[in-house]
């Protein structure tokens, strides 16, 4: 047996176990089990192959090897494009779309969990080999933490306070609390929106969190979650029933509009405030304010 076939296989391992604790099928139902998971336990697989082979090619100087990682580099760039083209598929035949700001954050998030794996399939046969067994255990379990603390992120609690507020009718207009949503002239419709609908106002904590709930791919989000949580009462060609998160212009409100299968206001706001922050709708204009005022 080759002297390093036990750090390798051992950092393969730590590699594969990372990217299976990081692979979560939620109620959103993404990736779909049990095709979806094999495909990215199989990428994982391969991905901790490379970290864990990187190190013993550098003890014998081997540096030519190294050069696969950008190889690695390179095919992993596609799992993000396979994610995105597969979302955006199925996001054309959902009641409730996801929105390309949501999809391309998870298309990154596949991609860079292929290299926290590799950084945590190196991390640990690096340890192993320049140390002992128990150095490579003790970085393995480091590196898992990191990637936990890495896939976390933020949530819409972190940045907003969710209030519920039942939808009114003024005229044909439909309001959350004094937030205008759309107008429905029909009185079956009115009727219906009063009996399923829900509104909640998210009232963002700061001034870079107003900006960041007013982008529109992050209330897409807000509305796909909602919706896929707890069902929404619309099918094709209803458009007075399409759920809508429309801005106060004046403070940065946002009301929220949806009709769902289940009017469970609770659970509502819990999977509200569980929302992710996408990255791409992050702004923070309170920081460049900041830096402004220090080069004055």
């Amino acid at each position: 047996m080759n002297e390093y076939t036990l750090p390798i296989s051992f950092g393969v391992t730590v590699g594969t176990i990372a990217r299976l604790f990081m692979l979560r099928t939620d109620y959103r139902q993404y990736p779909t089990y049990l095709h979806g998971k094999i495909i990215h336990i199989a990428l994982g697989f391969i991905a901790a192959g490379l970290g864990a082979v990187a190190v013993p090619a550098i003890m014998e100087e081997e540096f030519t090897a190294i050069t696969f990682l950008t190889l690695a580099a390179s095919q992993f760039r596609e799992v993000r494009n396979m994610e995105r083209n597969t979302l955006t598929e199925m996001d054309s035949h959902e009641l409730v779309s996801r929105g390309k700001t949501y999809i391309e954050g998870i298309a990154v998030a596949f991609e860079s969990r292929n290299y926290i794996v590799i950084f945590a399939s190196l991390i640990s046969t690096f340890f192993y080999l320049a140390v002992n067994i128990w150095a490579g255990i003790a970085a393995g379990l480091a590196a898992l933490i990191v990637a936990r603390q890495l896939m976390a992120g933020g949530k819409l609690k972190d940045i907003v306070d969710i209030e519920f507020i039942e939808p009114r009718f003024v005229g044909p207009g439909l309001y959350v609390d004094n937030i205008y949503i759309m107008n429905i002239g029909l009185p079956e419709r009115q009727k219906e929106v009063l009996k399923y609908g829900m509104g909640f106002i998210l009232k963002p904590k700061n001034f870079n969190a107003r900006s960041t709930i007013a982008n529109i791919g992050q209330r897409q989000a807000v509305l796909h979650d909602l919706s896929t949580a707890l069902g929404v009462y619309r099918d094709t060609g209803t458009p007075a029933l399409v759920p809508l998160a429309k801005r106060d212009l004046d403070d940065g409100r946002v009301g929220v509009f949806v009709l769902p299968q289940e009017r469970d206001v609770n659970k509502a706001i819990s999977i509200l405030g569980n929302v992710p922050i996408l990255e791409n709708a992050i702004r923070m204009p309170g920081e460049k304010r900041v830096k402004g005022r220090k080069r004055q």
